[in-house]
């Protein structure tokens, strides 16, 4: 295995927060993609995530193969062998899909209120003009 010092490889670490100690197995990368920074009106134009890459990988755990996928500013070609964590007790769970979700609903949610907001003023000052 090939470890650069900006290998996602390099900075796996084993949960301390766990009660049941996570097992380790090797990780296949299956693809690896460019995703550009997306802009929206509601972030005002500013990009609410940085350029990065979406890297594929599968492993095997309690004969069964996973997969899955995570985030990082650097490629990985595929094929790489990379070590990885998972729970014993769900394998499906591992330690680089634990990112925070990139789950859109509370800034659209956002979005929506304030445009019912900006909506009630615009009424308000239009039926004080009369």
């Amino acid at each position: 295995m090939n470890k650069t010092p900006n290998s996602i490889a390099s900075k796996v670490v084993q949960p301390l927060d766990s009660s049941v100690p996570w097992l380790e197995t090797q990780a296949e990368v299956t693809a690896c993609h460019y995703e550009f920074a997306r802009m929206n009106t509601l972030s005002l134009g500013i990009a609410t995530e940085p350029n990065r890459f979406i890297i594929s990988f599968t492993y095997y755990a309690h004969a069964t193969t996973f997969s899955d996928e995570l985030t990082s500013p650097v490629a990985m070609e595929q094929g790489k062998i990379f070590p990885i964590f998972y729970n014993p007790l769900n394998p499906q769970q591992n330690r680089q899909s634990g990112s925070p979700s990139t789950s859109r609903a509370p800034l659209f949610a956002l979005g929506i209120a304030g445009s019912i907001v900006i909506s009630l003023l615009y009424l308000a000052m239009m039926n004080g003009c009369y």
